[in-house]
């Protein structure tokens, strides 16, 4: 069983997402807690796997919370939950670790795709044999794991490749040449890298007309 550490300020809320959870096959409620203070002695008592973390609690901030895990040594995930909608708070919830981010409100549907997900992350993080087997792990926290139809893993990880080995960006054009394949077909790999969250896209001016799409991993990817 997956065990989760409910933290939510809002008696309600904490109610209903400790629920959720318990409906969800394979993850148990391991505690409910009501701020930041009352999570960190919880996990130093009770080690869990998972935790459903409220950004917005009345003693300290979420990302306090994963600042003080982190430096702890505390071996969980973080799922954030907040109704911000801020870039900069998104960027920073990444940059510490957090693998999800769910956006209040949200539905039992919502949170049970998250889990779900995460679920089959830890169940296939144990087969990482290539790169191409660290992109589909990763993407299970993201989107689909499988491929689309049409798309072969091979063409998926040279074309993985060629953009990590240009951090400056390929055009779909360009990444069809070095696959191997047309450019409308890189484009289909290129934009499911996409949709994983493993590549971004960016639109590159300079000449008439229509800017041409560039394609890229960020470095922390």
């Amino acid at each position: 069983m997956i065990s989760v550490l409910v933290v939510e300020d809002e008696e309600i809320t904490a109610e209903a997402n400790r629920l959720y959870v318990g409906r969800v096959p394979g993850f148990e409620v391991a505690g409910v807690v009501r701020s930041g203070g009352e999570a960190l002695r919880f996990l130093r008592r009770r080690r869990v796997d998972l935790i459903l973390l409220d950004l917005y609690l009345p003693d300290m901030h979420g990302l306090e919370v994963c600042r003080a895990v982190r430096a702890g040594g505390l071996l969980c995930d973080v799922i954030a939950v907040t109704s911000a909608r801020d870039l900069e708070m998104v960027r920073s919830a990444v940059s510490l670790g957090i693998s999800q981010y769910l956006l209040k409100p949200f539905t039992f549907a919502t949170l049970n795709e998250k889990l779900t997900r995460y679920a089959r992350f830890r169940e296939e993080a144990g087969e990482i044999v290539g790169q191409g087997d660290v992109d589909r792990v990763l993407g299970t926290l993201r989107g689909r794991s499988e491929l689309p139809k049409g798309l072969a893993r091979d063409t998926l990880d040279t074309i993985a490749a060629e953009l990590r080995a240009s951090p400056e960006g390929m055009s779909a054009q360009a990444a069809g040449t070095a696959a191997g394949v047309s450019r409308v077909t890189a484009r289909r790999y290129l934009e499911h890298l996409v949709e994983l969250g493993v590549a971004v896209r960016m639109p590159q001016y300079g000449g008439v007309g229509r800017p041409e799409l560039l394609y890229r991993i960020p470095m922390e990817s």
